[in-house]
């Protein structure tokens, strides 16, 4: 199986090259565009064929990156998205079985009505253009990515970080494979052959050819991102996630949210990063999850109420509040009520995931209606933020906009609505 080999690309030929790969994905989203479902979904089961075939190439290369990064020093949550597991080389085949399976959104039409002038209108789906996927590590979004934009039928630009090279390589060339394999475009699903970030500038602002950018990384490149686009961006800034134990919670079942959302894993934005706690029920449930947490080797920050009960805690500041760790520490903070709950995810969160634990409908109302995130669950863990567990099939990012599109990405995220009108020789009077 042969691999995408890096290029030697210069200041000087890398806009040429930028546009070379706007083009071409141009010409392909228009294919993709009246491209029948039934096509689409050989594709995608074509692309998972190919995965399984070279299986152990692809875990070989990801291996080679892993070395490298560890080599680099790169911290420990940007290990846990790069490394590819057998398990998450598993989802990423039942994610494209379960887009093969989901109703394909282009063409549906909505909301017909009839008028009184005679003509009837009404919305119909339709796929963005060109999607440019911006991300770091998580090999997987390759996959992720090119399979909700096809079945979308969006035409995708794909540039990875360096230190995931050898595994996107890999998967893009079973991508490839997968897609001439049902005489598809091969620039359908392209994979950028450079890693410097003046490419990402090149992509961002090319707007002739390239209709919306999704950044997945850090902060940095997000801000870089949003600073120098031309294009329309969907993109979350922080996973500052929390949960909210509440007055009249089950303390069993706020032990294991709590210790879930913060533990499952470390290093992914719907982790939680900040614990708040009823005042009426702190004393009967913090001990139990300050001692799970530290079992796990969770590093505690409290507030001053925190450290009354639990003095042996380092102090909390106010820009630990501020903070997305991705890392095995927790802020914690013991809350009057929950109106000072939601005021506090409000002002310090960053619209990503929050989770209430309470036995009150009344609370729990009050929390689902006015906690301002894109996500906002009941008595469940943080870690269910997520495309696949929604049954998006995969995500293609989670999104802390408001607009287009919010939460995580799926097949509809990725489309637009136009009006449609129809008439029998109407004219308007």
């Amino acid at each position: 199986m042969s691999h995408i080999q890096s290029e030697s690309l210069t200041m000087d030929n890398m806009p040429a090259y930028a546009l070379s790969l706007g083009k071409a994905a141009k010409q392909s989203s228009a294919v993709l565009a009246k491209t029948s479902t039934s096509h689409k979904n050989d594709a995608l089961l074509a692309i998972a064929d190919s995965l399984a075939k070279n299986k152990n190439d692809i875990l070989s290369a990801n291996g080679k990156d892993m070395k490298q990064a560890e080599a680099n020093k790169l911290d420990s949550a940007m290990l846990d998205r790069l490394k590819l597991s057998v398990r998450g080389f598993e989802q990423m085949l039942q994610g494209l079985e379960q887009i093969a399976e989901l109703t394909d959104p282009i063409g549906q039409i909505t909301d017909l009505n009839l008028q009184p002038s005679g003509i009837q209108v009404g919305k119909m789906r339709v796929p963005l253009g060109v999607v440019a996927i911006i991300y770091e590590s998580r090999p997987n979004v390759t996959i992720d990515a090119a399979a909700l934009c096809l079945k979308s039928g969006n035409a995708c630009i794909l540039r990875g970080g360096s230190e995931a090279f050898h595994t996107i390589a890999a998967i893009g060339a079973c991508i490839t494979e997968g897609l001439e394999k049902v005489a598809l475009p091969a620039s359908a699903v392209q994979i950028v052959k450079s890693t410097d970030r003046a490419m990402v500038t090149e992509l961002i602002q090319m707007s002739d050819y390239v209709d919306i950018v999704v950044p997945r990384g850090g902060k940095g490149l997000i801000e870089l991102i949003e600073k120098e686009a031309r294009v329309d961006v969907i993109r979350h800034l922080d996973g500052i996630c929390h949960v909210y134990i509440d007055k009249d919670a089950d303390a069993e079942k706020a032990l294991m949210i709590s210790v879930n959302s913060k533990t499952h894993r470390y290093g992914v934005c719907n982790a939680a990063e900040t614990l708040l706690i009823h005042g009426g029920l702190a004393v009967q449930v913090l001990p139990d999850i300050v001692r799970a947490l530290e079992k796990e080797e969770v590093e505690l920050r409290g507030c001053e109420q925190t450290l009354a009960l639990m003095p042996h805690l380092r102090q909390a500041t106010e820009q630990d509040w501020y903070t997305e760790y991705l890392a095995p520490v927790l802020s914690i903070k013991i809350v009057e009520n929950l109106e000072e709950a939601i005021e506090h995810i409000n002002y310090y969160g960053s619209g990503h995931t929050d989770v209430i634990v309470t036995e009150n409908l009344m609370n729990t109302r009050r929390f689902l209606s006015e906690v301002d995130s894109s996500s906002v669950m009941v008595n469940t863990s943080t870690r269910f933020a997520d495309g696949f567990e929604y049954g998006l099939g995969a995500e293609i990012g989670i999104s802390t906009n408001k607009i287009h599109v919010r939460g995580p990405v799926g097949l509809e995220g990725l489309t637009s609505q136009k009006w449609i009108v129809l008439g029998d020789g109407h004219i308007r009077s």
